[in-house]
């Protein structure tokens, strides 16, 4: 009877798991590598061979009318010294620093009034719009809204007696207002990243703060900042690239003036390798943002730890 009830309570061990098959394992690699093929040959041949191209072409002298002539470092020994990339960095940095700031603090706020007050879809869809136009279109449309003559904004400025504001011919303001354009197409579109962040944050935290007695500017200081960290490193990273690589808003509307005000650094890319046919000098500034763009990106997930979350601790 002893032997019995011993053998009862003594614990079974788990199964023994199936193995393998190696003609499952087989057929799993192979469908993997069908579905990494099409993926592969798109980086290959829109990205990885441009990239390498553009690379060997910056060490060259190339006008598309003659083969490309090997010259070394000539191109970025003249790029140092060149005012009007000095001029079109500074220009770009400008306009980066507008646009991210305005657009992260902005989306912060509409991100935390969308957690508190609504979590309609229809909401949600409707601030999602103005990213859903082309860029090209927006930059059309607030030109002409903007326009000194005929513009309806400058009208309105006029009959309140303020006076008609010149927001793309003046070169104080020109990328100023270029930066505003495109925080408010791209406002709608970090929001909701910055919402679905919001909604990840357990509500005990909240709770815990409230037990405590914290108030909401110390709740917001304290708990939503921290643990939104990861995402707003994310968000962080996308706009400061994205912002980096402006053209399309300036291409519409002002093409780098007035007295290169705006002429950022796509867009004298731009002009050196399609309207002066020097792609030789146009490939070594390309290749020097590309540095530019994985030095700040690298620095900005260090800075501000975007593989952690203090939701782990």
């Amino acid at each position: 009877m002893a032997i019995t009830e011993r053998r009862a309570t003594r614990p079974r061990s788990a199964p023994p798991k199936p193995p393998v098959k190696k003609g499952n394992r087989d057929s799993q690699l192979t469908a993997a590598v069908l579905f990494l093929i099409p993926a592969s040959i798109g980086f290959i041949v829109f990205f990885a061979s441009p990239a390498l191209r553009g690379l060997y072409l910056s060490f060259t002298k190339y006008n598309l009318l003659r083969p490309p002539t090997f010259i070394g470092f000539d191109n970025y020994v003249a790029i140092a010294t060149d005012p009007v990339f000095w001029n079109s960095l500074k220009v770009t940095l400008e306009y980066v620093v507008l646009n991210v700031g305005v657009q992260t603090i902005a989306a912060l706020g509409l991100a935390v009034l969308m957690q508190r007050f609504t979590r309609s879809m229809i909401v949600r869809g409707v601030i999602m719009l103005p990213y859903l136009i082309a860029n090209v279109i927006v930059a059309l449309v607030w030109f002409w809204l903007c326009d000194y003559n005929l513009g309806i904004i400058n009208a309105a400025l006029d009959s309140f007696g303020i006076g008609k504001v010149g927001f793309f011919g003046n070169a104080d303001i020109a990328m100023g207002t270029i930066a505003m354009v495109n925080v408010w197409r791209h406002l709608g579109y970090t929001a909701l990243l910055l919402f679905a962040g919001l909604q990840a944050i357990p509500k005990d935290v909240y709770e815990a703060a409230e037990v405590d007695g914290a108030g909401e500017w110390r709740v917001f200081r304290s708990v939503t900042l921290p643990l939104l960290r990861p995402v707003l490193a994310f968000v962080l990273v996308v706009t400061v690239v994205g912002s980096f690589q402006i053209f399309d808003t300036i291409a519409v509307t002002t093409k780098g003036g007035p007295v290169d005000a705006t002429r950022a650094i796509n867009y004298y890319i731009y002009q050196r390798a399609f309207e002066r046919l020097d792609f030789g000098y146009a490939s070594a500034l390309a290749v020097i943002l590309m540095i530019i763009l994985a030095g700040v990106a690298l620095l900005q997930n260090k800075l501000l730890r975007a593989n952690e979350s203090d939701l782990e601790r």
